[in-house]
């Protein structure tokens, strides 16, 4: 099988630049994406169908099957009981990783109306999320079904010690930031 095309681009160019720029001695230094999660909250109210297709969207969109999320506990005013389904999550690693990483960036992205780039904001520790209010921005999903239009979070998990290493290391994948002003 051939190797993604980002993990090429990471293993030849992305750790040269990134230990001349940081100065990094150890090849095993230069921060990685460990992994891509990708959450969609479906809400106490949803029904058995749009539960399953929310779970297959995430599916498709994923590359891999999502795990349903359930409620820890029950909340009355919710209408909540332990153990429905509220969310699907699924964590992505190694080539599908790269591929959705990929899909994001370059066919994704590009589809958000008035889109100017995506926040500069990191957790602390170098981690990046990011939030979609309308999923079928991805090619994968059809419009034709009449659902909700439910969003997403999308957290890149990366080994960067501090927010700039995570800046660098997702900027030189092409992730497109917002110039900062």
């Amino acid at each position: 099988m051939n190797e993604p095309s980002l993990s090429k681009l990471y293993k030849e160019e992305i750790t040269k630049a990134l230990m001349q720029e940081f100065g990094y001695k150890n090849l095993y230094c230069v921060p990685k994406i460990e992994k891509i999660v990708i959450n969609s909250a479906i809400g106490a109210d949803a029904d058995k169908t749009q539960v399953q297709d929310v779970q297959k969207d995430i599916s498709s969109i994923a590359g891999q099957k999502a795990v349903l999320s359930k409620a820890r506990k029950s909340i009355s005013n919710f209408k909540l009981r332990q153990g429905m389904p509220v969310g699907a999550k699924v964590t992505l690693r190694g080539r599908n990783m790269y591929e959705f990483l990929l899909k994001f960036i370059s066919i994704s992205l590009p589809k958000i109306r008035d889109f100017r780039g995506v926040s500069n904001k990191f957790d602390g520790r170098g981690n990046y999320s990011i939030g979609i209010s309308d999923y079928t921005i991805f090619p994968e999903i059809t419009i034709d079904r009449d659902k909700k239009v439910i969003g997403m979070d999308i957290t890149f998990v990366t080994t960067a010690n501090t927010d700039k290493e995570g800046h660098a290391l997702l900027s030189k994948f092409g992730m497109p930031f917002r110039k900062k002003q």
